[in-house]
């Protein structure tokens, strides 16, 4: 179950890189505009204000985003969706995957497919995190693989589930695309309360958590997320009041079709 709130507690650092994706899209007037993954809508928002002659359509498989979303005062529509599902229409002009596909085994293949069901013209834009060998991540994989919750936990957890920006280019260019493919490297400053929780701790319940919290009691959780805790603490230490916390993410833009190369 996805929790908004928590999603939602580094909201400015989250938003960052799904406006420096769209920033490379500079479509003009698309007809449909689909954001797929749209979690709680805040960011799908900021597209109908973009675009606002056009319909905008953001889908979300959890339920409980797309309730917030729905509450939103905006002229987008919200519906609960997976997107392995999912096939865009000839209407659909822009499509845009942000911080979603990491959860979804086998998304190169939806990547190529919906590359080929695209309008020529149109624009696909993804970005995922590319974090996964991050100190953060090798913490949560090792303590994970402990045998107090390896039987549990370990099909939960894969070390690479996103691909790197050549593999990107490569796939997307193979389907006819031209290709805008590129990584950046934030360093987020994370203030560290007194007697709060580690902030890396924190913003990962917010997302890589998620299916661990899922899959144990509350006892158990607890003992999780507290040996997890000291592992942050030690390799993301406190100065100046804050955690400087390094995170690599991976865009690529995508137009289709054969005429691509002059709008690019």
């Amino acid at each position: 179950m996805w929790d908004p709130t928590t999603y939602l507690r580094y909201g400015d650092e989250r938003s960052r890189p799904f406006h420096d994706l769209l920033a490379r899209v500079p479509a003009d007037h698309p007809r449909t505009v689909v954001d797929l993954g749209c979690g709680p809508g805040n960011l799908t928002a900021t597209l109908a204000g973009r675009w606002p002659a056009s319909r905008v359509v953001g889908l979300d498989s959890s339920p409980e985003m797309i309730a917030r979303a729905r509450a939103l005062d905006t002229p987008v529509d919200f519906a609960v969706a997976d997107l392995r599902d999912w096939h865009p229409g000839p209407a659909v002009d822009v499509v845009v995957c942000n911080a979603v596909l990491q959860w979804v085994p086998g998304h190169r293949d939806l990547l190529a497919g919906w590359a080929a069901e695209l309008p020529a013209g149109a624009w696909l834009a993804v970005q995922v995190p590319g974090n996964f060998d991050a100190p953060s991540h090798r913490a949560l994989r090792e303590v994970a693989g402990r045998p107090a919750w390896r039987a549990e936990l370990a099909p939960l957890l894969r070390e690479a589930p996103v691909d790197d920006p050549t593999g990107y280019a490569e796939l997307l260019a193979g389907a006819g695309c031209t290709v805008d493919a590129w990584e950046t490297t934030y360093v987020h400053l994370l203030p560290a309360r007194a007697a709060a929780d580690h902030p890396v701790l924190a913003w990962m319940e917010g997302t890589a958590l998620r299916p661990v919290r899922a899959a144990l009691d509350t006892a158990r959780w607890s003992d999780f997320r507290a040996e997890l805790g000291a592992r942050l603490t030690e390799a993301y230490p406190v100065r100046q009041g804050q955690v400087y916390f390094p995170f690599r993410r991976v865009f690529v833009v995508a137009r289709t079709g054969a005429s691509a190369e002059e709008n690019m």
